[in-house]
């Protein structure tokens, strides 16, 4: 265990969680909603500090990432827990966990042993993912430091709930984020995320004015938040807000977890959202989970050509040099392009 950051106490052995933005009130001996965030004796802890439950080497694009080192690898790790409850989360196993069953497993592997396996495996980037990574805070903080000392990148994969301090904190190590904009309505967030739109747009405008750069997606799930008017407030939202320049990435919803109801997204549905995106004068939009789809090429936003040619996480064809077009020159946006 770890004595966790961002806390204070209300009472004797009463604490308030202020890493993100549930604003936890924890009595002795309880946890926080994300299940890894516990009272001992009036101070409070981390559980999964050190403990990842899993690691990986990843294609960057899966995170996905399209603008942010294309075509390298990403190590990416997990611990358990999970501050939102996604009746679809598709990695539920690990991230519900702590929740249902108060188990907290993984193996102990130390911030620099990760920096380590990182450069081993010849990654550009740590990626923070598959569970909630602001639950992990601590250790993630501690492994970004050293990356960042060994020339390696940090990205986070998040649901954007993180509250402003911590991120604050964060942000000098913290070089990309892709962050799930899950729908745009509080009655969706409530009902099927346990969670606020409001925190989470006021997330992801933090992330933008402290310079970080942002990719967001939305997984879009037939008769939940696949309205027009839902995707277009998205869209809007995006490109009027944060800027046309930052990608938005819609893909596809198969039935898992707690929601079984809706079926699989289909390639008409997703078509419908991408031209939305487009319509709403952002410059990169996305389809993703069906590989061979329009949507996964970046064309250059001046001629119109395709710059990063993709089949599924596979870079097929690559026409950018130092970060401009190949055919007409002009300026693509992105990181390590």
């Amino acid at each position: 265990m770890k004595e966790a950051s961002f806390w204070e106490k209300r009472d004797e052995n009463v604490l308030q969680c202020l890493l993100c933005r549930h604003h936890c009130i924890i009595a002795e001996g309880k946890r926080g909603i994300c299940g890894v965030r516990e009272n001992r004796d009036g101070t409070l802890y981390s559980l999964v500090y050190g403990f990842p439950c899993a690691d990986h080497v990843d294609p960057i694009e899966k995170k996905p990432l399209f603008h942010f080192y294309p075509g390298t690898k990403a190590f990416s790790i997990a611990t358990v827990g999970c501050n939102f409850r996604c009746l679809h989360c598709q990695n539920h196993e690990i991230s519900q966990s702590p929740r249902e069953t108060s188990r907290v497993f993984g193996r102990n592997v130390p911030p620099e042993d990760i920096v380590k396996e990182a450069k081993a495996s010849r990654c550009t980037s740590i990626s923070y993912t598959y569970t909630e990574p602001t639950v992990f805070f601590e250790y993630a903080f501690d492994i970004m430091k050293i990356a960042r000392r060994e020339g390696i990148a940090n990205n986070f994969v998040t649901n954007g709930y993180i509250e402003e301090g911590p991120l604050k904190a964060i942000a000098p190590y913290l070089d990309a984020a892709n962050i799930d904009l899950k729908g745009f309505s509080e009655s969706f967030y409530g009902k099927v995320c346990g969670a606020k739109l409001s925190g989470v747009l006021d997330t992801v405008r933090l992330h933008r004015k402290l310079g970080i750069w942002i990719e967001l997606t939305t997984l879009v799930i037939p008769g939940h938040n696949d309205g027009d008017e839902e995707l277009a407030s998205i869209a809007r939202f995006i490109a009027q807000e944060l800027g046309p320049e930052v990608p938005w990435h819609v893909s596809a919803f198969y039935p898992t977890y707690r929601l079984l109801d809706s079926p699989p997204t289909s390639v008409k549905t997703l078509a419908r959202a991408r031209q939305i995106g487009i319509e709403a004068g952002l410059r990169y939009v996305y389809v993703g989970n069906i590989p061979g789809l329009d949507g996964e090429n970046t064309c250059c936003p001046t001629c119109h050509k395709t710059i990063i040619g993709r089949y599924g996480y596979s870079i097929t064809e690559y026409n950018l040099k130092g970060g401009a077009c190949s055919f007409c020159g002009s300026a693509v946006d992105g990181v390590g392009l």
